[in-house]
């Protein structure tokens, strides 16, 4: 059987609390539950996006998570106003049938990089 959907992504952080906030209350994703041992849960569409500190070799930073936005220029200048600095402003990348396609890109709490798309 083929995946039908992406259920979960995991992002390695160094900081469990500043993390938390980060995507609860700058991002806005809501919080699902806390499990032991330093594990935080959020919702993202159908997909669960777990925070958790590195494990072995794994360490923070090593992902990049593109969430779907409705407007990248609305997003950017919400999360702007929350004090997060951008590496990539809004920009158009692509058309796709015949429809603009925007990315931004900023940085996490932990400093993994995070995009912004529409389309």
């Amino acid at each position: 059987m083929a995946p039908t959907h992406l259920a979960q992504v995991a992002i390695a952080v160094e900081d469990l609390d500043r993390a938390r906030a980060f995507y609860r209350d700058t991002l806005g994703l809501p919080h699902l539950f806390d499990a032991p041992p330093g594990l935080a849960f959020f919702r993202c569409g159908e997909t669960r996006l777990m925070l958790s500190r590195p494990e072995g070799a794994e360490t923070a930073g090593n992902s990049i998570l593109y969430y779907g936005v409705a407007d990248v220029a609305a997003a950017y200048e919400e999360i702007r106003g929350k004090g997060v600095a951008f590496d990539e402003p809004p920009r158009r990348i692509a058309e796709v049938d015949g429809k603009p396609i925007h990315l931004a890109i900023c940085r996490d709490s932990e400093g993994n990089l995070l995009g912004l798309i529409d389309g």
